[in-house]
C-alpha cells in the first residue's frame, strides 16, 4: 500500500474576505434571535421619533415616513452570535434623511436607538451618519417579517446586527454615551465585527 506523500495537506480553502474574525456564511438562514418577546405591531399605529438634542422634534406615522426618498442598502451583515449574510437588499429611509429634518445640534454625539418594546442600543453619531444606517422596511424585495423585526427595523450593517434595533420607534440624541440592552449585560458598546468587539473589553 503507498504510503501518504510527506507533506500533503490538501487543497485549502480561501477564506470568504466578506467574513469578518469569527464568522461563518449563514447562506440561505437568517437566523432569528430576540432579547424579548415578539410583539405584534399594525402599521396604523406604528411610528417613528427623532428628540433629544436636536431642532425639532419630529414623529413620523407609519404613511408619513413613506412619503421620504427612499434608500437602499445592499450588502451584507454581520451577528454577534458568529454568523453572516451577504448580498442582501434592504429598502427603507436614510437616517441621514430623518436627522436633517429634525437638525442635530452641534453638542449631539451620539443615539440611543428605541424599539416600541423599550429595547435600546447605544450608537456614536458618526456611525448612523454620512450613508452608515437605515430605517427599513423591506428586505430582498418583500415586506420585513415581525420575526426580523416588522414593520420596521432599524439598520446598521457595519456593526454587530444587535445594534440593527428590531421594532424600532426613533432615535433619542444625546451629548454622552449610555448603555443600551445588551451593552449593559456585557456586550461591546460599538460592535465593530472586523476588530471583534463582541464583549466589554474586546
Amino acid at each position: 500500500m503507498a504510503g501518504t506523500t510527506r507533506g500533503f495537506l490538501g487543497r485549502r480553502r480561501e477564506r470568504d474576505p466578506r467574513l469578518p474574525p469569527g464568522q461563518y456564511d449563514a447562506r440561505d438562514e437568517w437566523p432569528v434571535l430576540n432579547a424579548e418577546a415578539t410583539p405584534r405591531l399594525t402599521t396604523d399605529r406604528w411610528t417613528f421619533t427623532v428628540e433629544g438634542l436636536v431642532e425639532r422634534e419630529l414623529t413620523w406615522t407609519w404613511d408619513e415616513i413613506h412619503t421620504l426618498p427612499p434608500s437602499r442598502y445592499e450588502g451584507d451583515i454581520h451577528c454577534v452570535t458568529t454568523w453572516s449574510k451577504f448580498g442582501m437588499r434592504f429598502d427603507g429611509v436614510s437616517v441621514d434623511t430623518l436627522l436633517d429634518a429634525a437638525g442635530v445640534l452641534p453638542t449631539a454625539t451620539h443615539v440611543i436607538g428605541v424599539a416600541h418594546t423599550g429595547y435600546t442600543t447605544n450608537l456614536p453619531l458618526a456611525d448612523v451618519t454620512g450613508g452608515k444606517a437605515w430605517v427599513v422596511w423591506d428586505v430582498d424585495g418583500q415586506p420585513l417579517t415581525r420575526e426580523h423585526g416588522g414593520p420596521a427595523r432599524l439598520l446598521v450593517p457595519h456593526l454587530y446586527f444587535w445594534k440593527s434595533a428590531k421594532w424600532v420607534s426613533g432615535l433619542r440624541l444625546l451629548d454622552h454615551d449610555e448603555q443600551g440592552f445588551w451593552e449593559r449585560n456585557g456586550y461591546h458598546d460599538r460592535g465593530d465585527p472586523w476588530t471583534e468587539q463582541r464583549y466589554q473589553g474586546d
